[in-house]
């Protein structure tokens, strides 16, 4: 089969591999109809993620129709319609009956963390969803069955996998309650549907910061949003707390360790030996009040020397964040995109063929054409 492999740092290659099998009795085989481009897969084309060997299959957001069943299947069956998620989770270990199954006990032989599709060794070692065919373990818990009514299209089902189940948990996560000021981080992709999901969870104020005037724009066109272009950490969140009168009920960051850096701020994350920027987090500090939360969404590395702890323990905020635990969102947010009222549609500005993913990535990568989401088609 064709897949996107990786070929060392930024250099993808679409080639030929071998297709996947049944190996464990409830595993499935899926064939791809959709599968997206996230910016956490350019964490790994940049070679910002270890362990993560040449001819690695990336890509964690499918879409497809079951094409074999393990002995042990029962949940779905050969020609079901499914989305999977962009975690590996057994949906049996304590982690998972207790709704945090991005942390699956059971799926990872590699590393104490959880397990994802596409996302090195070191995540269990699973490979990806930009490819023609998956193997998808775990066959009675992870799919997600569309049904035969479905009128929802692939670009907006392809979302299910993690941009907008992910959203919706960073809202949840956060706790948007009615009435809240809320200060999203970034405006890709998952920052994009964060703001639509703040309105739906009664916030009476949401405000989008991105350095990107393209994408400012739109969360303004189509999220109905106040904007604020993001210069530096220190003058944005000076601006956010002015804007806020004393600061947000809740900040979310959307970011994660790619915020924008000045020369300067490059030099001295180098020589910290950091993870990558903390630019957004330390925005996210100053712009929150006294006593707010801060949820962070984006990916981080491991290592920060730069951590502004002495803001969040001095003004009593809390701090909540992680690898969001979608498996249980699917139907939440698929049911409220076939009530008509979540529609993802408007941040897919590009549909590829799986031939072009290297130029999708490209695209994406330097933002160009005013790309915010790229889908493969195999």
């Amino acid at each position: 089969m064709k897949a996107v492999t990786y070929q060392g740092a930024h250099s993808i290659e679409v080639k030929e591999v071998a297709d996947p099998r049944i190996e464990r009795p409830d595993d499935i085989i899926v064939r791809l109809t959709a599968s997206g481009i996230c910016g956490s897969d350019l964490h790994l084309v940049h070679g910002m993620v270890p362990d993560l060997p040449k001819d690695f299959v990336i890509g964690h957001e499918p879409l497809g129709i079951v094409e074999e069943v393990g002995p042990e299947v029962t949940r779905v069956k050969k020609g079901d319609r499914v989305v999977i998620p962009f975690s590996v989770s057994c949906g049996e270990c304590f982690y998972c009956r207790n709704g945090l199954e991005s942390q699956c006990d059971n799926s990872n032989e590699n590393a104490e963390i959880g397990a994802y599709f596409g996302f090195s060794d070191k995540g269990g070692g699973y490979p990806g969803a930009q490819a023609e065919y998956l193997r998808v373990p775990y066959g009675n818990y992870l799919p997600f069955r569309i049904p035969d009514d479905c009128e929802l299209t692939d670009e907006q089902l392809v979302m299910i996998a993690d941009v907008l189940t992910t959203s919706y948990w960073s809202a949840e996560n956060a706790g948007v309650m009615p009435g809240d000021t809320v200060i999203v981080l970034g405006c890709g992709p998952i920052g994009l549907v964060t703001q639509k999901i703040c309105w739906l969870m009664g916030a009476k104020r949401v405000i989008a910061v991105e350095p990107v005037g393209y994408r400012l724009e739109h969360a303004r066109r189509t999220n109905n949003v106040e904007t604020v272009a993001f210069e530096s950490p220190k003058e944005t969140g000076k601006l956010l707390k002015e804007m806020t009168r004393g600061g947000a009920d809740i900040v979310i960051d959307c970011v994660g360790m790619e915020g924008k850096m000045t020369p300067v701020e490059y030099v001295e994350t180098m020589l910290k030996m950091q993870g990558g920027s903390l630019g957004a987090l330390i925005t996210a500090a100053q712009a929150v009040r006294k006593g707010g939360l801060i949820q962070v969404t984006g990916l981080y590395g491991m290592r920060y020397n730069g951590f502004p702890y002495g803001e969040i323990y001095s003004r009593n905020i809390t701090m909540k964040g992680g690898l969001a635990p979608v498996v249980h969102y699917m139907p939440v947010v698929y049911n409220l995109m076939k009530q008509g009222r979540l529609d993802p549609s408007d941040i897919v500005t590009h549909v590829m063929p799986l031939s072009e993913a290297k130029q999708g990535y490209e695209i994406f990568a330097q933002r160009k054409q005013h790309c915010i989401k790229v889908i493969l088609r195999p």
